[in-house]
């Protein structure tokens, strides 16, 4: 049996790596390290077997040291970060002291207690981001683990700053990691100020649906699952000392994006009985489309115009590959938030 830390496991791709991991390891148990901020969710966890919540902060480096030594851990699966670029526009303070200062925390522990004596074998796996990078022109190709770091708001800045510092560790020290960087994740569990789970919400309710600037900024899309698949193959398979992209294979504008959504909620409308009295004020409760509730406004400061992903390296050396579509991922993503308004409702209410 295997111990695992995960941080940020009560979030949105930390909580669901947790339900993707007991469900593929049911003998291996998880310490789930999260500090219950606002976009961090006790309920999330619900039904993870094997999975105890234990309420901290990863800046508090002696209690990070205990739990690695108390309870024999010998992998940590670091997701714990603020992520939300608007809020790193208005407040980037958070940003640097979780995403920089608590990598840092979370590495010094790691170090106190792996590599001390003989040391043992262990693996800190660090997410990062596609938006390290920086900002791709239309014909420009897509990022690979070389292209140059480029980081344009506050949050992607920390995130390169930690990714760093994750690489020194192990360059000076001898700390066996990996990284990730994956492109924009949905799915389940996703906080909804994010735009598929927050436009999702907005079309129920029969609010407008804001488009940053003309709509044509690129993302590439990722179901949430297909990542933890990723992570795991990187845990598994990864060398040490590496970098691996993960991507999904959906680059799409986002106009493109909030169009599907329209008509993902129009389908739903059609085919599911009963739909319209719980969400009386959604257009398509009246039979009118969706897409009436575009609206554009001012685009936001800074903002990327395209990210793209090249995983032909992890497709080469860890053997991943995305296996969802767009379509069907954003199709299961609604139907997700549609039959569990007992997670969502009680966000919004707050």
């Amino acid at each position: 049996m295997a111990n695992l830390l995960v941080t940020g496991g009560a979030g949105f791709i930390g909580g669901n790596f947790v339900h993707y991991w007991t469900a593929h390891h049911p003998d291996d148990a998880i310490i789930v390290l999260d500090a219950l901020t606002y976009a961090g969710n006790r309920s999330t966890l619900a039904g993870a077997n094997r999975a105890e919540l234990v309420e901290g902060d990863i800046r508090d480096t002696a209690l990070v040291e205990q739990l690695l030594r108390e309870r024999e851990i010998a992998t940590i699966v670091h997701f714990a970060a603020e992520s939300h670029v608007d809020r790193s526009i208005t407040g980037p303070d958070a940003f640097i002291d979780t995403n920089i200062l608590g990598t840092n925390s979370l590495l010094k522990a790691a170090r106190a207690v792996w590599l001390e004596g003989d040391g043992i074998e262990h693996r800190f796996h660090h997410i990062s981001t596609d938006e390290v990078f920086g900002s791709l022109e239309p014909d420009d190709p897509a990022f690979s683990e070389t292209t140059p770091y480029a980081p344009n708001s506050p949050y992607s800045a920390s995130k390169a700053a930690s990714d760093h510092l994750v690489r020194a560790y192990h360059h000076t020290f001898g700390l066996q990691v990996t990284t990730s960087n994956c492109s924009n994740n949905y799915g389940p569990y996703q906080y909804p100020e994010k735009l598929i789970p927050l436009f999702v919400l907005n079309a129920l309710h029969g609010r407008r649906l804001p488009i940053y600037g003309d709509g044509m900024n690129v993302r590439d899309w990722l179901h949430v699952e297909d990542h933890c698949r990723g992570i795991e193959a990187c845990l598994e398979r990864g060398r040490p000392g590496e970098t691996y992209n993960i991507g999904g294979g959906a680059e799409l504008p986002n106009v493109e994006v909030v169009e599907a959504i329209c008509r993902e909620v129009d389908r739903a409308f059609e085919e599911i009985e009963g739909l319209a009295d719980r969400f009386p004020d959604a257009p398509a409760a009246r039979g009118e489309k969706t897409e009436t509730l575009k609206s554009f406004v001012t685009d936001r400061a800074g903002h990327d115009r395209r990210y793209a992903i090249d995983e032909t390296k992890a497709r080469a050396e860890l053997g991943y590959e995305p296996t969802r579509s767009f379509d069907e991922g954003l199709r299961q993503t609604l139907r997700w938030y549609l039959e569990r308004e007992d997670w969502w409702r009680p966000l919004l209410a707050g």
